[in-house]
């Protein structure tokens, strides 16, 4: 056999050898259990509350070096919404957008304990809530915000709780996480 093939092939291989060890989210290697995760994050990975109302992994995005999920929503079957989230390695949920990569918004602490707070931009301005851990089991955690900054909402709350393996609780119809229906009509 000619010793430049040989050579070929083992060039072939271990390219493929180090490419199928290489994480192409850029993430540490290790693929994360949906039912681990408050908010499980994979392509498909979609919330009904019926066919005119709806959330739905489309893709993903970097921005700034980091990979996030393209989250869109549709409202009342003729409004829509897109947000870009992620799970940073601390456990918090980021947000961000392509046109503004240096601004990152907080949505939750995943880490964090019951009244631990946190803002959500932390620049002080009066779009700037301030969330407190308001219950925190093994399945379940809710977070209450407030704008401390704005003269006119101050005190005006309003929650958001996460459920393991699910996502935002709301009133889903249907939940499919990892191609696996979990929530049923």
């Amino acid at each position: 056999m000619n010793r430049n093939f040989i050579n070929i092939q083992l060039l072939f291989f271990f390219i493929i050898t180090i490419c199928s060890s290489c994480n192409p989210e850029g993430g540490n290697g290790k693929h994360s259990n949906a039912l681990d995760s408050f908010l499980p994050m994979q392509i498909g990975n979609t919330w009904k509350m019926g066919p005119q109302n709806y959330t739905k992994i489309k893709d993903t995005l970097r921005i700034g070096n980091e990979l996030y999920y393209e989250f869109y929503s549709l409202i009342g079957g003729d409004a829509s919404d897109v947000k870009y989230l992620r799970i940073a390695t601390d456990n918090s949920l980021l947000e961000a957008y392509p046109d503004q990569p240096g601004k990152i918004y907080v949505h939750a602490k995943f880490n964090a304990k019951i009244n631990d707070e946190f803002f959500t931009l932390g620049d002080g301005s009066v779009n700037d809530y301030r969330v407190r851990v308001t219950e925190k089991t093994q399945d379940r955690m809710t977070f209450e915000f407030d704008m401390v900054n704005h003269p006119k909402l101050k005190g005006n709350t309003h929650k958001v709780s996460y459920v393991k393996g699910l996502g935002i609780d709301e009133n889903w119809k249907s939940v499919t996480i990892d191609n696996k229906v979990v929530r049923a009509e």
